[in-house]
């Protein structure tokens, strides 16, 4: 088994990344799907950054080194890992506020309508924001969550807006873009997906699925680091009439004009607000950039090869452990997730001995496979040490069970 891992990595088409990516020796990350590690380039990139533009040029930099065209540029490119086109994507803010934008966009798209239709098991920020934007409206708005397999049925006449996660945070269930899009449509509803857990894991085309809006973190598969600038996407059909309910400065038609009055940009900068942090955004440019040379069908091919050798080991290992992911890699994203009624001190446990994975409650532990940095002997030392763990009931010790403030 050793000898035909080894032949799997050497034969890797991506393994030739790894080497570009600062992961600590002796460690197996399976994490990427809540925080990427850097790229070796993130840290002279921002250093160049600080002395050479901010530190020779000052104020200089917005225009000599592009930075206030880096919302719409870094945009343009991840455009092509979403599936869409120049102009349709800006980097701005943070994912929970993006949502908050296209919320409310929506509903003043559909002003007819009143309920924002989202999963029960939605990711908890979107399902937030939802509920604060209808209490600030006050206008009878309501957030109808249901599980996942009625939400077919919940697009009704009066649903406004459809928000769903496309990959499931805990469980890595993938929904079926755009079957649930053409539901929506069908229905007189707009759709915004939250591609957190999608962008960068595997090809997304929301062309092809007929979305109307997405938003996106920088920090996950993007591997633009802690807090990393987000995205978002506006279909272009939907720009003309697209309001943002934060009418910043920078998503004015002449931000330097400096007029009394606000006139929106024409193009998707319109749902820019404040100054961006220009640092944060060249940091996430250096992760986008470097996945952009990787084959992200090849992408997509590893990581199921990745968590199926992972997964398969396990089961065999530990065949009453419960899968919580769809056994059908085609039916979930880049991570997979077990539950165990200790799964937080179980995780814990891993991460002592080297295997990095994280918990979400109430009993879920998720491992994430990024094929730019993994291996396929990491897969397999991950899955014997998970065994192990379990076996020993090294888990089992007060200073596992403590829960920190970030599980």
């Amino acid at each position: 088994m050793t000898a035909d891992i080894d032949s799997l990595d050497r034969a890797d088409p991506l393994a030739r990344f790894r080497e570009r990516f600062a992961v600590p020796e002796g460690i197996v990350y399976l994490d990427g799907n809540s925080l990427g590690p850097p790229p070796k380039a993130t840290a002279p990139r921002i250093a160049a950054a600080i002395a050479d533009e901010w530190g020779k040029d000052l104020i200089g930099g917005w225009t000599r080194h592009g930075w206030i065209d880096l919302p719409l540029r870094l945009g343009n490119k991840i455009a092509r890992l979403i599936g869409a086109a120049p102009g349709e994507v800006a980097v701005a803010d943070s994912t929970s506020v993006n949502a908050f934008k296209l919320l409310a966009a929506s509903l003043a798209l559909r002003p007819e309508r009143r309920v924002i239709v989202s999963e029960r098991d939605n990711f908890p920020t979107d399902l937030y924001i939802a509920e604060g934007l209808v209490r600030l409206l006050d206008r009878g708005h309501e957030l109808r969550a249901v599980a996942a397999e009625d939400l077919a049925g919940a697009t009704d006449g009066d649903a406004a807006v459809v928000l769903l996660t496309e990959v499931n945070y805990r469980t890595g269930r993938r929904h079926d873009m755009a079957a649930l899009t053409r539901r929506a449509h069908a229905a007189g509803a707009l759709t915004i997906w939250d591609l957190a857990h999608s962008a960068g894991a595997f090809p997304v085309d929301l062309h092809a699925a007929h979305a109307d809006f997405a938003i996106g973190c920088g920090y996950k598969y993007l591997n633009g680091g802690p807090g990393a600038p987000a995205f978002l996407y506006v279909a272009r059909r939907h720009l003309p009439s697209f309001v943002s309910p934060l009418s910043g400065w920078l998503g004015h038609a002449a931000p330097f004009a400096f007029e009394p009055g606000y006139r929106p940009a024409e193009s998707v900068a319109r749902a820019l607000c404040g100054t961006p942090a220009i640092l944060a955004m060249l940091a996430l440019e250096v992760g986008v950039d470097l996945l952009l040379e990787a084959d992200i069908e090849a992408v997509r091919a590893k990581s199921i090869a990745l968590s199926e050798l992972f997964r398969e080991r396990v089961e065999r290992s530990c065949p009453w452990l419960a899968l919580a992911s769809p056994a059908d890699p085609a039916q979930r994203g880049n991570q997979i997730s077990f539950a165990h009624p200790e799964g937080y001190a179980v995780t814990q446990a891993l991460i002592a001995q080297g295997v990095v994975g994280d918990f979400r409650a109430p009993d879920v532990m998720r491992f994430g496979f990024a094929p730019l940095y993994l291996r396929y002997a990491d897969a397999a030392r991950a899955a014997d040490t998970l065994a192990e763990v379990l076996a020993t009931r090294a888990w089992d010790r007060p200073e596992f069970k403590t829960r920190a403030a970030v599980t």
